[in-house]
């Protein structure tokens, strides 16, 4: 969704990419974490219960609750990174496929 966001204030606000992605970092983090917060909070029960039976479902609990934390923070921290550097190497690879003289016109017969 950050990169969506990002390619949208791109094309219709006219953002060049670098603030295209803080602005929509701005936007997006708080749905995000509040989804992963909801999912831990689930999850949670799992991880610290105790009594008879809960070996079982506890490491289920804390693959889960680490997971989430683990892919949250990989996910905020990187999306914008890889988001920078897939649009300068896109950016890149489309000037070195320009031609070197765009509008010379068809070639002249002597």
């Amino acid at each position: 969704m950050m990169v969506d966001f990002a390619l949208d204030a791109e094309r219709n606000l006219g953002m060049d990419p670098r603030t295209a992605i803080a602005h929509a970092c701005s936007l997006r983090f708080r749905p995000i974490m509040m989804t992963t917060c909801a999912a831990i909070a689930g999850a949670l029960p799992l991880a610290i219960a105790s009594g008879d039976g809960t070996e079982m479902r506890r490491p289920l609990g804390i693959s889960i609750v680490g997971g989430l934390v683990l892919s949250q923070l990989l996910t905020v921290y990187t999306t914008p990174v890889v988001y920078l550097y897939v649009h300068r190497y896109w950016k890149r690879g489309k000037r070195a496929a320009a031609p070197a003289f765009p509008d010379a016109g068809p070639p002249v017969n002597a």
